[in-house]
């Protein structure tokens, strides 16, 4: 697997790496395999239904007006929870702005999730602490940003260490139509130049907003990463097993010193792009319903209560935990603060200006008048 260039599976009509069918059965591989247990699968299953809760109720307080926008993530949980799953906690994850389940995996409590869609922050969360940086909403920019992190790794002599604790990575997040843009065909020839130890996910939910895969790539898009000199796969995205499975792969070839890796989740946007958007109006029924049968929850379900390492008691606590979360999400959205002017007078600059740190002062004494 280390001097690979395109990884895929042996039969050509599939294309990708797969571990566990849409039947929920378990399948093998040549070259890549799951080394984690049921009970880790199990706690997947839960990262997975859990974030698909919150992104239907932040759908529905969008619907009701609390938020001004929401870009769904259903159907690509398996692509978001099974790389984050496979991040350490030194390693950083750029996401760009749909990447809902990695944050909940990051452990950034939902509700700041919704702060910038209610446009009460910019950020609710510490990108440092957590080290899941700002969603993106200019498409393509954060692969660069990433690019840029990863290389400071590098220089910061966190990769190729003896001591694997002493390595870290960078993970960056975006879509099949952002690899039209050029600032990710910019990060690539940056990342490939200076060996940057970075992967670049692209979750290929098949539209571009209301553009098919097929108009934008006349090519896979993983096996593009050979015309900048570093390893492309193309994985299952709503397989957990085979995404966490690729993404360790990828991540250690990183921190090793081994450079970038292009993975390519083949995955589907079951919802809208975002709630402004009418997906009627561009993809058929039939397509959508031939991707819902590949639902990667439904999938990972079937295969833990066919193996027992689930049951219907489990589910049923699963359940009761989801509500709960919703019911927080709920009340916690519309409860969240107003911003307040004189806060942003203290977060231009690392040291603040004493003439910007007194008009903050003159804002603030206005506001408590």
């Amino acid at each position: 697997m280390k001097d690979v260039e395109d990884v895929a599976t042996a039969d050509p009509a599939l294309d990708f790496v797969q571990l566990l069918t849409p039947d929920g059965v378990r399948v093998q591989h040549d070259d890549f395999d799951y080394a984690g247990t049921d009970a880790d699968l199990a706690a997947a299953l839960r990262d997975m239904v859990l974030s698909r809760r919150i992104d239907t109720e932040a759908t529905a307080l969008q619907r009701k007006g609390e938020l001004g926008l929401w870009p769904p993530l259903l159907g690509q949980e398996a692509a978001q929870v099974g790389s984050a799953r496979a991040l350490k906690p030194s390693d950083e994850a750029v996401p760009s702005y749909r990447e809902h389940a990695v944050a909940w995996c990051r452990g950034i409590d939902p509700l700041e999730l919704l702060a910038p869609f209610r446009g009460t922050d910019m950020i609710g969360w510490d990108s440092v602490a957590t080290r899941f940086h700002l969603y993106s909403f200019v498409i393509g920019s954060q692969t660069l940003h990433a690019t840029g992190i990863a290389m400071a790794q590098q220089l910061d002599g966190r990769v190729g260490n003896e001591d694997p604790e002493q390595n870290a990575a960078t993970i960056v997040y975006f879509g099949d139509g952002a690899t039209s843009q050029g600032d990710v065909n910019e990060a690539f020839v940056f990342a490939a130049s200076f060996n940057a130890p970075i992967v670049f996910f692209c979750q290929n939910n098949q539209w571009a907003i209301s553009e098919p895969i097929a108009l934008q790539s006349r090519i896979p898009l993983y096996r593009r990463a050979r015309g900048y000199g570093f390893p492309g796969v193309r994985v299952d995205g709503n397989d957990v097993l085979a995404v966490q499975a690729v993404t360790t792969w990828a991540l250690e070839r990183a921190r090793n010193g081994e450079g970038p890796t292009l993975i390519e989740a083949h995955t589907y946007r079951m919802g809208a792009h975002t709630t402004s958007d009418d997906p009627t109006k561009y993809r058929s029924r039939a397509e959508t319903e031939a991707w819902r049968a590949k639902d990667p929850i439904s999938r990972l379900r079937t295969y833990l209560m066919n193996a027992g390492a689930i049951d219907q008691v489990w589910l049923g606590a699963l359940e009761v935990e989801s509500v709960a979360l919703a019911v927080r999400i709920r009340e916690g959205c519309i409860s969240l603060p107003e911003p307040r002017l004189s806060d942003w007078f203290d977060r231009a600059y690392a040291q603040t200006p004493a003439a910007i740190r007194r008009q903050g002062d003159v804002q603030r004494a206005r506001e408590e008048a």
